[in-house]
């Protein structure tokens, strides 16, 4: 188990973005990085079924063009932990690969640290780094310390730098023992750890996780958080995650970013999302003596276990359902709370994609 000694620390200064639907400059530091109207689409060949149509594609080709990130605009303050979430094509990926110089825009510009990622500058690989749950960085057969000499080398990292932070991150993430082994032989779990290791050994300022926890157990998942809570708080770095776990958003980001489609439709805090996109709480209300009234009025009834009840309600309707429920029954306990975070956003994912295919079967 992985044992941290947890502070909190001072906060530093976050712009108001808890309403908003897309990013504004910062009030209060530069932003280190800045994106504006950042745009990636692909070409993709349409290859048909049948032989006559594959063999006519030889000499006649079709193509479409995919379009997974349109035109976003954000910034994010030095020592920021921030959250993209969104369905699988999203954009999220995508936008990791362009701000970490994997890849070219279509159109756009982009910011890290004052370099353009794409242009690829050896200064700007020295102080960044990527990390792909599905991708591995490290080599197969080779034990992880190997892999880690290689990348002192690479980086061009102090000998006495080298060995402090390896020590340093082994041991936080109490692995150790595991240096010698092979990256084959180690479990999901460990590989990640060695993953994330490889990625600080040069001590990046800004790190991009994309599924980090994904296929992990939820051990697992809890180490990675807290090593991950821990190191960004210590080291200020700024981080970038892409997760579908919720828990994982929850327990490491106070700012979230909603992709859907390649466009940002939230920017805010993780609180904020419920209260802008959820018109609904959920009432739990527990009958005594038996009482067993009517439920039509009170809203839509989600669960009946009688003598408990669980109804979703208008946000607006919440004070005139509690007051006519409390008036004419007996209530032994009563409950209110938001959707969960899960639902809402699921909630919106289907709205939006839904949207998305009408505009696309009409253009």
């Amino acid at each position: 188990m992985l044992a941290l000694p947890f502070r909190s620390g001072p906060q530093l200064p976050r712009r108001p973005v808890a309403n908003a639907t897309k990013s504004t400059p910062s009030q209060h530091l530069m932003p280190i990085i800045e994106v504006r109207q950042l745009t990636k689409s692909y070409r993709v060949y349409k290859k048909r079924e049948g032989l006559g149509d594959s063999i006519r594609g030889l000499f006649r080709r079709e193509y479409s063009d995919v379009q997974a990130v349109r035109g976003i605009d954000l910034d994010v303050d030095q020592g920021e932990f921030v959250a993209f979430l969104g369905p699988n094509g999203a954009g999220k990926t995508t936008t990791l690969k362009l701000l970490s110089g994997v890849i070219s825009p279509t159109a756009g510009t982009a910011s890290v640290m004052g370099f353009t990622p794409w242009q690829r500058k050896n200064d700007y690989r020295r102080r960044f780094a990527l990390v792909m749950g599905q991708k591995n960085q490290l080599w197969w057969d080779l034990p992880a310390q190997e892999s880690y000499r290689l990348h002192e080398q690479i980086y061009g990292i102090d000998h006495d730098q080298f060995e402090k932070t390896l020590a340093e991150l082994t041991d936080l993430l109490d692995v150790g023992r595991l240096l010698s082994q092979p990256v084959r032989e180690l479990s999901l779990g460990e590989r990640m750890k060695m993953e994330l290791i490889a990625a600080l050994l040069h001590r990046p300022e800004v790190l991009f996780l994309d599924e980090p926890t994904i296929g992990l157990d939820v051990i697992a998942q809890h180490n990675i958080q807290q090593f991950l809570r821990f190191y960004q708080e210590k080291r200020k770095i700024t981080i970038l995650l892409t997760s579908h776990y919720m828990k994982d958003v929850a327990a490491l980001c106070k700012r979230v970013v909603l992709i859907v489609g390649g466009r940002i439709e939230y920017d805010g805090s993780l609180a904020g999302i419920i209260d802008k996109f959820s018109g609904h709480k959920v009432v739990t209300l527990q009958f005594a003596d038996g009482h067993r009234p009517s439920l039509d009025a009170m809203g839509e009834v989600l669960e009946e276990t009688w003598p408990k009840v669980r109804i979703r309600v208008d946000r607006a309707d919440v004070p005139r359902v509690l007051a006519s429920v409390l008036r004419d029954n007996p209530i032994e306990d009563v409950a209110v709370e938001d959707v969960p975070l899960e639902e809402v956003i699921a909630e919106l994912f289907r709205e939006t994609s839904g949207k998305q295919s009408q505009q696309a079967e009409f253009a």
